[in-house]
């Protein structure tokens, strides 16, 4: 059976990274990394413009070929409504895959700090951008509001699966992803947690 696998998490908590890995390693799987999506999309660096709605569509599109091919889909991707990630798991229904929640987590502050972390050690044009995106709505102060709005989330939905994600420590969190993937019952209401915040 086909599976949908969204990994979410705050922003900069290791999505992208853990998911190319996780594709890399298991041939077939679409890598849909959405940040990368935004890229295809012309005025993606005008602040003004809003590419979501573009890339939303294209998110939808891709995950229903790929899984009615048989293939699985991995999607690191940060959605904190329940809205969101129940449609999410309406398309893996739709096509007869599973559908597995998995929540990459860290402590608020560590949490905030890493997004802060990433984008001064690194020259790419997306983080920076998103970077200044999140800046004029706040800065930690709105990387704070969108981890507490996860975390209701997350309590809301007891199917999620919580793996820990410490930052530097990319093997360990993927060991943990792994174990949290293979878990009979994962993805479905009532699964065990993997760990907490």
């Amino acid at each position: 059976m086909a599976r949908l696998i969204h990994l979410n998490g705050p922003p900069g908590i290791g999505k992208s990274t853990l998911s190319a890995r996780y594709a890399d390693r298991h041939p077939g799987t679409l890598n849909l990394d959405v940040d990368a999506l935004h890229r295809l999309v012309g005025g993606w660096r005008d602040e003004e413009f809003d590419t979501w709605p573009v890339v939303w569509s294209l998110v939808r599109a891709m995950v229903t070929v790929r899984l009615a091919g048989g293939g699985d889909v991995v999607l690191p991707q940060y959605l904190a409504t329940v809205d969101e990630i129940d449609g999410l798991a309406a398309l893996a229904r739709e096509q007869g895959a599973s559908f597995h929640e998995v929540v990459l987590v860290d402590g608020r502050e560590a949490a905030i700090e890493r997004f802060h972390r990433r984008g001064r050690d690194t020259d790419d044009e997306w983080v920076h951008h998103h970077r200044r995106l999140i800046a004029r709505a706040g800065g930690s102060a709105a990387l704070g509001t969108m981890y507490d709005d996860l975390m209701r989330v997350v309590r809301l939905r007891p199917g999620a699966v919580l793996v820990p994600s410490a930052a530097g420590a990319v093997q360990d969190t993927y060991d943990l992803l792994l174990g949290a993937l293979g878990r009979p019952g994962s993805g479905r209401p009532g699964a065990a947690r993997a760990g907490a915040p």
